[in-house]
């Protein structure tokens, strides 16, 4: 489904990413591991194309996507959970959602899919907790929760595959718990992870 062959990446004069070559399957789940700075988030910001690739490929679905912009990627099927959430701080939850729905749904032509105050109705079955705090504001939200959104921000485009940066950083082992719940039930639905 997704294969990075030859990538190589740099942040600003740092040659982070040097011919790294990845796949990930259909259905399948693979785990980055490494120290601070061995290229993790580098490598998941190449595959959304949040940094450009010097040379190598990247292709998913079969599709070569190296040189294709992050908003078609997302469309295309690549949901992406950055490491510090990225939801609006001035926005309810329930606004983030409606905000990716619409777009996502203006974007492919078609209609929103079923949802509570704007919450896709696949993010509930997840973290049923976030209608809790639905009208909160994203800048009152602990940790977890924001990891809680971002996620379910990411899952409301249906992608094939996700894309966690991070996931379990700063949260309290029992919250780590949840999230680990939370991966296996994405896992079911066919969702590759990554």
């Amino acid at each position: 489904m997704l294969e990075l062959t030859r990538i190589n990446t740099f942040r600003g004069p740092a040659h982070v990413l040097l011919d790294v070559s990845l796949a990930v399957g259909d259905r399948e789940s693979v785990c980055l591991v490494g120290r601070n700075g061995a290229g993790k988030t580098t490598t998941i910001d190449s595959v959304m194309g949040l940094l450009p690739v010097r040379s190598g490929t990247i292709m998913f679905k079969g599709r070569d996507i190296t040189r294709l912009p992050t908003h078609r990627r997302a469309l295309g099927g690549i949901g992406y959970s950055p490491e510090d959430a990225g939801i609006f701080p001035d926005l309810t939850v329930a606004e983030n959602f409606q905000i990716s729905q619409s777009l996502a749904s203006a974007a492919a032509g078609r209609r929103a899919p079923a949802s509570t105050d704007g919450i896709d109705e696949r993010v509930l079955a997840l973290f049923p907790e976030i209608k809790d705090f639905a009208q909160r504001r994203g800048l009152f939200l602990s940790g977890g929760q924001k990891k809680m959104v971002a996620i379910g921000r990411a899952m409301t485009l249906s992608p094939a595959i996700l894309l966690l940066d991070e996931p379990f950083e700063g949260l309290a082992p029992v919250v780590v718990t949840r999230f680990i719940d939370a991966v296996k039930k994405i896992k079911e639905m066919g969702i590759a992870l990554l």
